[in-house]
């Protein structure tokens, strides 16, 4: 049992580590205030080889393991949380594709995510199927050779970047058997995008998206028709592993301006630090992240060695969210009415981490996972 990274994991973490310090960071409030992702950011990810993670080398891509990825996305979160979406969205659906795709679908979808000229949308959330997602409604109705998909998608992150997008809608019999997925371009005029406010994360495009009528051919269909939620869907059984990675990311950083707040700054001559008050909760956070952290990456070394990872990836899915939106508080906390100002990024990091108690499942969806695999599904809600 090895609980370190090995040379090569350490020399990306801390290539990351700089790249999001040095680029990220620094433009992360900005960001934040104007609600845009700045311009050139996604060229910026491409160059450092961040969309090609999961896209096999032989189409132009890095072939990462699953605990890389998570190593990129906790990185990059230290810096930005928001920026972690676009190359999330670029690992999972290359993974999708390729173990979904034709030979022709592959050659011709994957060589432009690992350039970073497909930027990606999962869209699957509607108005009133969120966790429900299994009885989606928009439409693909059969017109000649292919459909025309009609309906409407919601909660949909980088809505408002996206190029393409890998698009959920009813072929056939309700449930998840008549669910078809499509990967398809953006730009026709046919999708509309409404922008959506948010708490958190407000750089990150999140919109609403109308499909009016919108032409799709069989060379669209990821799979087969029919498929798309049962057999598509199984390629993002690792994700909520990357999105607690994410939060627990942003969480640390928050917790390191906390302890660094806690060393320096004096009250009653001597630093806060020394009063059990500030320190003893300081502690407690720092053991939950650990700990949470140590239960992601179990998730994804396990996927990486072909195991069954669900229950652990739910389990950190679940606990991870909680844990950093309570350490990001507490660190606020530390620095009582410093860390109140939007002149440091905590507050944001609270913001943003929020946003991930939602993200892919809530605390009781995964918890119902992880029910199902303890008890049985037959003995479980």
């Amino acid at each position: 049992m090895d609980f370190e990274f090995d040379a090569e994991q350490r020399a990306l973490a801390e290539r990351i580590r700089a790249f999001a310090a040095g680029r990220l960071a620094p433009a992360a409030a900005d960001g934040d205030r104007r609600e845009r992702l700045r311009p050139g950011l996604f060229a910026e990810l491409a160059a450092e080889g961040l969309f090609a993670l999961r896209v096999p080398v032989a189409y132009g891509g890095r072939a990462a393991s699953a605990v890389g990825t998570g190593i990129v996305l906790e990185e990059l979160a230290a810096g930005d949380l928001t920026v972690c979406y676009p190359v999330l969205n670029a690992a999972l659906v290359a993974g999708v594709l390729d173990a979904n795709a034709t030979d022709a679908q592959r050659a011709r979808w994957l060589p432009p995510i690992a350039r970073g000229e497909s930027i990606i949308a999962v869209c699957l959330t509607e108005p009133g199927h969120g966790s429900d997602a299994a009885n989606i409604e928009l439409r693909a109705v059969p017109a000649g050779d292919g459909w025309r998909l009609s309906g409407e998608k919601t909660s949909t992150m980088l809505g408002e970047y996206a190029t393409h997008g890998l698009v959920f809608a009813r072929t056939g019999q309700a449930g998840a058997h008549g669910v078809t997925a499509f990967f398809i371009a953006l730009d026709d005029s046919r999708v509309e995008r409404a922008r959506l406010r948010d708490l958190g994360s407000r750089a990150g495009g999140r919109a609403t998206l109308t499909f009016d009528d919108v032409p799709v051919g069989r060379d669209d269909v990821v799979g087969a028709p029919g498929c798309g939620f049962v057999e598509v869907m199984r390629g993002f059984d690792y994700s909520r592993a990357l999105i607690a990675l994410m939060c627990l990311g942003a969480a640390r950083a928050a917790m390191d301006e906390a302890l660094a707040h806690a060393r320096h700054r004096r009250a009653f001559g001597q630093p806060i630090g020394r009063f059990q008050g500030v320190s003893f909760p300081l502690v407690e956070h720092a053991t939950f992240l650990h700990a949470a952290r140590l239960l992601a990456y179990e998730a994804l070394w396990r996927k990486d060695a072909g195991l069954d990872h669900r229950t652990e990836a739910n389990m950190a899915k679940w606990w991870a969210p909680k844990a950093a939106v309570d350490a990001c508080h507490q660190a606020l906390l530390t620095l009582g009415q410093l860390g109140w100002g939007e002149d440091r990024p905590l507050a944001r990091r609270l913001r943003d981490v929020i946003g991930t108690e939602l993200a892919d499942g809530t605390a009781n969806v995964t918890k119902l996972v992880v029910a199902r695999q303890l008890l049985g599904r037959e003995n479980a809600p």
